[in-house]
């Protein structure tokens, strides 16, 4: 198996989901994902409903998002590693 490279990997996602709550909050200042928002909005602080609070929850989904990411990534690739240790000991 290869490795990825993690950093790649974790912007991937910190921007992908940054975005997703980013135009989630817009649209529930519409009325549509309003519930969604509510909860997401007890764990981002200034996370809201408005064209200012969905930036913010886009900034704290690509922080939270990017660091989770870039240590799952990491992990991984320690995995990796010291698989492909055990087979070539074999």
């Amino acid at each position: 198996m290869q490795k990825i490279h993690v950093v790649k990997f974790a912007l991937a996602w910190g921007i992908s989901f940054g975005l997703y709550l980013m135009v989630l909050g817009w649209f529930a200042s519409f009325g549509w994902g309003t519930k969604i928002v509510d909860v997401v909005s007890s764990l981002y602080i200034g996370y809201a409903p408005t064209f200012l609070g969905g930036i913010i929850g886009g900034i704290y989904a690509f922080a939270d998002w990017f660091i989770g990411i870039l240590i799952v990534g990491w992990i991984y690739n320690r995995l990796i590693a010291d698989k492909s240790s055990e087979n070539k000991q074999m």
